[in-house]
């Protein structure tokens, strides 16, 4: 069934395919937090980061990430705002905790690429969410050789708080607590993303599932999966699909809603419509 037709016959079939599930497997990218109203460019970004926008002409969240401040007490008055209006500004967002209703009841997992924490904040499950490429809430060693993590809220209140001329006081560096080496946000951007215990224990339950399931009705909801690391969900949920007999797979994607895969034969649905509309109405 295709994105084209009816979508109140689809909204059907998809309340059907959620009731008759035996589990449900989401996977979630950034078009899911896109669709919850977190815009990292809009209105919200420029009111923000105002005073970064005059003095060092960053546009939006995800390119100024790779700015290259002069001082770390620059680099770190930015990634505290940075972290805090990615993570902690919201809270959980009505999308998701519609989402986690539409669930509730069954047997479900979530493996996702943001690192915003929306499905925690929202009331998911932390022992059923797989965070793939990390969490803004934690700070790692910056060479990545201590596999220890550290939460970072306090931090970033504090360090908003002595922000001044877009520095903070060079004694807010956040340092290793043991080694005193530089810390860096939890975020899979090289070789020295920290994969600490917690995130080896998410990826065997997320492994865990998939072999219990596969032999089940088991779908598949993705959301918002492009084409930027299509290997760690999108194609794995393709894969899943052609090969699992009893497995469907459901794709919200206003851009890329297309299989890559044939043979799904009636097991797969794409929607572009508003996913917030659609969560409502399911």
């Amino acid at each position: 069934m295709t994105s084209t037709e009816n979508f109140s016959a689809r909204i059907d079939a998809l309340r059907k395919l959620i009731a008759d599930a035996d589990a449900i497997l989401i996977g979630a990218g950034s078009g899911l937090s896109t669709a919850a109203g977190l815009d990292y460019a809009g209105e919200d970004f420029r009111r923000e980061f105002a005073p970064w926008i005059e003095r060092y002409g960053i546009t939006d969240l995800y390119t100024s990430s790779f700015y290259p401040f002069a001082t770390e007490e620059e680099k770190w008055a930015y990634w505290a705002r940075h972290i805090w209006f990615s993570r902690f500004r919201t809270g959980g967002t009505a999308l998701y905790r519609r989402l986690l209703r539409v669930v509730e009841g069954k047997e479900w997992f979530v493996v996702t690429t943001n690192t915003d924490g929306q499905f925690e904040l929202s009331g998911f499950d932390r022992d059923r969410i797989f965070a793939t490429q990390g969490d803004y809430a934690y700070l790692q060693s910056r060479s990545g050789d201590n596999k220890e993590l550290y939460y970072c809220e306090e931090w970033v209140h504090e360090a908003m708080a002595e922000t001044k001329d877009c520095r903070i006081p060079s004694r807010l560096i956040p340092l290793h607590p043991k080694t005193h080496e530089l810390l860096a946000p939890n975020l899979r951007c090289d070789d020295t993303f920290v994969e600490d215990e917690h995130w080896h224990q998410q990826a065997d339950r997320y492994h865990r599932f998939v072999r219990d399931h596969h032999e089940d009705r088991l779908l598949l909801l993705e959301f918002g999966i492009g084409f930027n690391t299509p290997g760690i969900i999108r194609f794995p949920f393709e894969h899943m699909a052609l090969n699992f007999p009893q497995t469907a797979l459901v794709r919200f994607n206003r851009d890329h809603p297309d299989a890559s895969l044939e043979g799904l034969d009636g097991r797969f649905m794409a929607f572009t419509e508003d996913v917030g509309e659609l969560l409502e109405r399911l």
